[in-house]
């Protein structure tokens, strides 16, 4: 059971937050292994699974970018310790931010080009996120965002080296 059917949610790269608090004690109620005291050892530990992915998946709702890992490693377009390749033409606007870190810029300066960066990047797959729908969302659209989810994430690194 992966975490949207465990939520009864469609798979979507946006989750609409409204009632997922309430869906999700409502989960831990239901599945909270302190509940299932006087179970066998099988529904013990299958509450205990269940209660578990429940807490995973209510903080992988909570985070855009790991909604977007999560749905992105479902249709296996993501691999653990895999060595994406982003294109030159963005690795050429890292190494402008890099430099001006060794040029003194200040780390506002750095932060404001980070963001204008980041937001140019997600403007690209943004109706991708916005309208994602399981059965007519394309291979390369997909694609698309799997790209994106790297970038971001070489920004954020990037801002939090300092």
């Amino acid at each position: 059971m992966n975490y949207f059917e465990l939520f009864e949610l469609p798979v979507s790269f946006k989750i609409n937050r409204q009632g997922l608090a309430a869906r999700y004690f409502s989960l831990q109620k239901k599945y909270h292994p302190d509940y299932f005291s006087n179970a066998t050892e099988n529904e013990k530990d299958e509450a205990l699974h269940l209660s578990s992915q429940v807490n995973k998946a209510f903080k992988t709702f909570q985070s855009p970018d790991e909604t977007i890992k999560y749905v992105l490693q479902l249709k296996g377009l993501l691999e653990e310790e895999e060595k994406y390749v982003l294109p030159p033409v963005f690795l050429m606007e890292v190494l402008e931010l890099n430099e001006m870190k060794m040029d003194g810029a200040s780390q506002k300066e750095i932060t404001e080009k980070t963001n204008e960066l980041q937001q140019e990047i997600y403007n690209e797959i943004e109706t991708v996120i916005d309208n994602y729908n399981d059965a007519t969302t394309t291979a390369d659209e997909l694609k698309k965002v799997k790209e994106y989810y790297y970038k971001k994430k070489y920004l954020d690194r990037l801002l939090k080296a300092d």
